[in-house]
């Protein structure tokens, strides 16, 4: 009954009416939904443990096949699906010719809107920067905080050597779905576009004549969308914001409903807007609590600048040896392979979904906008936390994850600790928006587009935020993670499959780019 009254009341609102009342609206009946998630959570001392215990017995199968790994030797292993990612990545980069550093400059240009033509209409819903934002904004978050440490912490500074490299390859990963991202899409009557690798891998495998082929894919790939949008990139997000801010500011324990209300009553402020909406809340967010956190790292490092040449010399040195740490020069590599993959998702085909967003017709031009993700996210980022933690010397103890990273910095001053807080939370919050749409779209590819699907699975989303902020679901969050990373069995087939397209994009572009035909207006 619910679904049905906002449904009507939205279509009440035609073009020309008070859009405002609407936004308002749409508040009221997220805040209606969530309802019964803060009844549910009030009593959820037993309850998350049976929830924990049923995907434990029934569906840990699913996580443990995910992740399966080669033991390399006690407490080593290498789990596949992160090979499976790397070497997507380095194909990717030798069949481009190494196009993510040949065209670097090109990308920036691309971004600031210099070959964007101010008086030609082209078809999406976000500029360029918007999707870049968006997209940066699912994958900069925890990973860059609690995954460098936890790398740190297992692989030493080396992984830190392994983590770049991984981030320079993944470059082409991104490149490559992105594209196809765009060339691909649906552009609906109304303006709106969907994209992603639904459809790239249903309309480009029928093109070829696997139509079967490539309709089982996207449906495989907008499954597991669903589950990591409503588990990674939600319960675990609020989850772990809310442990953040109890273990800050000494909240008691069983108020976490709280944050979860306040949370799901912004990310509901946004994402009821659609992409135009997500994107101008993330093209200010994501360069705000980009520089704050860039800021903060700056200041412990210069803070210690005669110590920067010996963090750089142990993580060169680390990376080849991998002296004192598990599994030594294989512990450090595996390490930092993996926390590169799990921070950029390259070769996941999640931000291609936000890509497909961007306005333009050149679908290559997206590609080269989306490369810089993991330039950013991986080689900028990542790297400067990790030469924190490496500076502090923490490393060698006992911490680990987000306590680790939260140690280094607060080891230059104690207000840090309370910074780094607030960065989590907005880490954690521009992660729920980005994911929000990722799972919208994989949701409306399989069950239609229209407002009353899309509010059906909106409501559902926010009363997941206060659900994650209020109970304990390991099994769960296992089991998101793993669905997350068999998003890229699906996607990278594809990748493989299309890859051709791309290059023959390639050529065309920079062709027309090289003679003119394609020319800067700014």
């Amino acid at each position: 009954m619910l679904i049905e009254f906002i449904s009507k009341d939205v279509y009440k609102n035609k073009k020309g009416e008070d859009i405002m009342k609407m936004f308002k609206n749409g508040l009221f009946y997220i805040a209606m939904l969530c309802i019964p998630s803060i009844t549910f959570a009030e009593e959820a001392i037993g309850i998350d443990q049976k929830i924990d215990q049923f995907f434990s017995t029934y569906l840990g199968w699913f996580a443990s096949t995910i992740f399966y790994g080669i033991k390399i030797e006690d407490g080593v292993t290498f789990p596949l699906i992160v090979g499976w990612l790397i070497l997507a990545a380095i194909i990717f980069t030798f069949y481009f010719g190494f196009n993510q550093f040949q065209r670097f400059g090109l990308s920036i240009d691309i971004v600031r809107g210099k070959f964007s033509n101010p008086e030609h209409k082209e078809p999406g819903e976000v500029s360029h920067f918007q999707a870049l934002t968006t997209a940066l904004s699912g994958t900069i978050g925890l990973g860059n905080i609690a995954g460098v440490g936890v790398a740190l912490a297992i692989g030493g500074p080396g992984a830190t050597f392994w983590m770049i490299l991984s981030g320079l390859f993944g470059m082409a990963s991104k490149f490559t779905e992105c594209t196809l991202g765009v060339k691909y899409r649906n552009e609906n009557a109304d303006g709106t576009v969907s994209g992603g690798p639904m459809y790239y891998l249903s309309k480009g495998f029928k093109e070829k004549g696997y139509a079967k082929t490539g309709k089982y894919l996207a449906i495989g790939f907008a499954i597991m969308t669903i589950f990591s949008s409503l588990g990674a990139g939600n319960l675990f997000q609020g989850n772990q914001a809310n442990a953040m801010l109890v273990q800050t500011f000494g909240i008691a324990p069983g108020y976490g409903w709280v944050t979860g209300v306040v949370l799901a009553v912004l990310v509901g402020g946004v994402i009821i807007g659609g992409m135009p909406s997500i994107g101008s809340v993330t093209s200010k967010l994501v360069p705000f609590m980009g520089t704050l956190y860039v800021v903060m790292t700056l200041i412990v490092l210069i803070s210690h600048y005669d110590q920067i040449g010996g963090a750089i010399e142990q993580i060169f040195t680390g990376a080849f040896t991998g002296a004192g740490v598990a599994g030594g020069f294989v512990g450090a590599l595996i390490q930092g392979l993996k926390r590169a993959t799990f921070s950029n998702e390259a070769g996941v085909g999640s931000t291609a979904i936000a890509h497909s967003a961007a306005k333009t017709d050149e679908p290559i031009s997206e590609g080269f906008v989306s490369l810089l993700e993991p330039f950013i996210d991986t080689v900028l980022i990542c790297t400067m936390t990790a030469l924190v933690i490496t500076i502090s010397g923490m490393n060698t103890g006992e911490l680990s994850g987000v306590n680790l990273t939260s140690a280094a910095f607060t080891e230059t001053s104690a207000i840090f600790e309370y910074l780094l807080a607030l960065v989590v939370v907005m880490f954690a919050f521009s992660t729920m928006i980005s994911w929000s749409y990722y799972g919208l779209k994989a949701w409306t590819y399989l069950f239609g587009e229209g407002k009353k699907t899309e509010l059906v699975y909106k409501g559902m989303f926010c009363s997941f935020v206060v659900v994650g902020t209020s109970i304990s679901l390991s099994a769960a969050i296992d089991f998101s993670d793993a669905a997350m990373f068999a998003m890229s069995i699906f996607n990278i087939i594809g990748l493989y499959f299309l890859m051709p397209i791309v290059k023959a994009e390639l050529k065309s572009f920079i062709a027309r780019v090289d003679s003119g035909e394609i020319k800067k207006y700014r």
